[in-house]
């Protein structure tokens, strides 16, 4: 256990509290992972904790959060959770200790506890499936997915990241229960799929979403030869994802690298009018080394119509007219010519191409 999360163990304790690192970051452990986000379960109670450390953020579900160098700390007490809304725990009462607390957790393989000294707690057999790579539920399956239906989207994440087996029963749920996850907000279906997307298995992941027939009741449409890229934006481009929330800036590059796609190839046209990290974000698709986009990117002849070698007061006088929509006509087959390689960016050899083109 690192001395920063000893620290913060330290400083509840030494308080008269009890506190247990608890969930992922013993999985992790276990499995040998580094992990960086920290839960810890305590009987301190919210504004206690806020007492212990000033500089963290009150959440409004009974706890605290804030960071320690590379670390995220999330301190929660101890409690039982009674009624949800909207997958949020809508009632719940604060208890004194771990053994009722690991009730109201996931997954089992999440709901072990540490305490300072390494000591684990598990009431769940949690470390069992661990070692077994099962991705179970505490409880009732049909009580904790009509909870919260979101543990659908959880358990595939979790399998997703370790590579791991979900419970057959809970797989069969699932199926006969995928209508459930139409209750979910789009942004919290993102949450859990950019999770997926951001995995190293992140093909297998979204597959397997395909296998359960998800895809209807998610709103997405995952290809039968859908291709994998390192970069999030292209994979959520074949995903068809309309109704999900995206930034301005995130829609624009989905929607150009689309465009690239239909295209077929990335030429000096292509990353003239997209630009290279676009057409990068493309490459995947189209089965292009993106080295080589780079390369030809440094080639390009020009980068945008200023850098045309005639400026256009030239253009007006040299043809002897206003500027107008000509202008832009004229312009927009300069920057083709040139990026075809088909007129050399000099101003001689421009001003005679449009003598001989637009008089």
């Amino acid at each position: 256990m690192n001395n920063e999360i000893k620290k913060v163990l330290k400083k509840i304790i030494n308080k008269g509290y009890v506190g247990y690192i608890v969930g992922g970051y013993i999985r992790d452990f276990l499995l040998g992972n580094e992990s960086y986000d920290i839960d810890i379960a305590t009987s301190a109670k919210p504004n206690e904790l806020l007492e212990l450390f000033p500089e963290a953020s009150n959440h409004n579900y009974g706890g605290v959060s804030f960071k320690i160098g590379s670390y995220s700390f999330d301190i929660t007490t101890f409690r039982k959770e009674i009624s949800y809304e909207n997958r949020r725990p809508l009632e719940f009462e604060y208890i004194d200790s771990m053994e009722l607390d690991y009730v109201r957790r996931d997954f089992t393989i999440n709901s072990l506890y540490m305490d300072i000294d390494g000591k684990i707690y598990d009431f769940c057999n949690g470390q069992e499936d661990i070692k077994n790579k099962k991705i179970k539920l505490i409880g009732n399956i049909k009580d904790r997915i009509v909870e919260d239906p979101l543990r659908i989207l959880r358990a595939i994440r979790f399998k997703t990241l370790l590579s791991f087996d979900i419970d057959p029963e809970l797989v069969i749920f699932i199926k006969q229960n995928k209508g459930l996850l139409s209750t979910l907000s789009y942004t919290r279906r993102k949450e859990e799929l950019d999770y997926i997307i951001n995995s190293n298995n992140r093909i297998e992941g979204l597959k397997y979403i395909k296998e359960l027939g998800l895809e209807d009741v998610l709103e997405i449409t995952i290809p039968e030869d859908i291709k994998d890229s390192c970069f999030p934006l292209t994979i959520w481009s074949e995903l068809d994802a309309k109704k999900y929330p995206f930034t301005k800036n995130e829609i624009n590059e989905i929607n150009n690298i689309k465009k690239i796609c239909e295209y077929g190839i990335i030429d000096n046209t292509i990353l003239y009018k997209y630009g290279l990290y676009t057409c990068q974000l493309a490459c995947d698709l189209l089965s292009i080394d993106r080295s080589y986009v780079s390369e030809l990117y440094k080639n390009l002849p020009i980068y945008s119509s200023k850098d045309i070698d005639i400026r256009i007061d030239d253009i007006l006088i040299l043809l002897n007219i206003k500027p107008g929509r000509i202008i832009k006509d004229i312009i927009a087959d300069l920057e083709i010519k040139i990026l075809d390689n088909e007129l050399k960016n000099d101003k001689k050899e421009i001003i005679k191409y449009i003598e001989n083109n637009w008089r």
